[in-house]
């Protein structure tokens, strides 16, 4: 019981991190393709940061929330993909390397924004108010959850963002040779999620978000302390 009570609570500061996080990484892709020609998503109402647009309630509500509540290490979640028309790119290749890449550039955005948010609040508000510790515990939660999206969307299996972005430099020939693995992603990703093979990645998820917080802690005078 102690330890649902546990969960419950790191429930209530890593879900609306986790919406953010999932919500702008979305918003940044649909954002980055109308700059390349591509109004896809702004004509199917998605180019927004309302949530309810973005929400699959199976990757973006069921599974984190198991995640949460369970204690789960790995937080794994998803929104709803916003739809991309890469043949409307003004520029196909460049187009689509950086409409691929906008979304864990988001995350990493967001997670060193999160930074500055957690210094400030070590710098500024006072320590009695009342949501002092949960607001500390959002935004570094947030700058860790965000640095992990980020990183983990590089991964270049199809059709995470990593692989498009490679299929920039690829051939027609060769690309559909690569997208020929993306029906077996998901459950390549749910074997290396559960035998604790996504461990590996734990190493460049704490040296970025340290890096940011060090960073954001030096311009408020904190040092290397948070």
């Amino acid at each position: 019981m102690e330890s649902f009570a546990h969960n419950l609570q790191m429930l209530s500061v890593q879900f609306v991190p986790f919406m953010m996080a999932v919500i702008f990484h979305e918003y940044a892709h649909g954002l980055m393709a109308e700059r390349f020609g591509d109004t896809t998503a702004k004509d199917a109402g998605r180019l927004t940061l309302n949530p309810l647009p973005h929400i699959d309630w199976m990757g973006t509500v069921l599974f984190p929330l198991i995640n949460m509540l369970s204690g789960l290490n790995i937080l794994f979640g998803w929104a709803k993909p916003v739809p991309i028309d890469p043949t409307r790119f003004k520029t196909y290749r460049s187009g689509l390397f950086w409409v691929s890449f906008a979304g864990p550039l988001m995350n990493f955005l967001l997670a060193f924004v999160s930074a500055i948010g957690f210094c400030m609040m070590v710098k500024w508000a006072p320590q009695d108010f009342y949501l002092f510790e949960p607001l500390i515990a959002m935004t570094r939660v947030s700058v860790y959850l965000n640095i992990a999206l980020g990183i983990f969307n590089l991964i270049p299996l199809p059709p995470l963002d990593g692989s498009k972005m490679i299929e920039s430099f690829l051939s027609y020939n060769a690309t559909r040779t690569y997208e020929s693995i993306a029906p077996y992603s998901f459950f390549i990703l749910l074997g290396l999620m559960f035998t604790g093979a996504f461990q590996i990645l734990s190493a460049p998820i704490n040296l970025l978000a340290n890096l940011m917080l060090f960073l954001a802690g030096s311009m408020f005078g904190l040092g290397g302390l948070y």
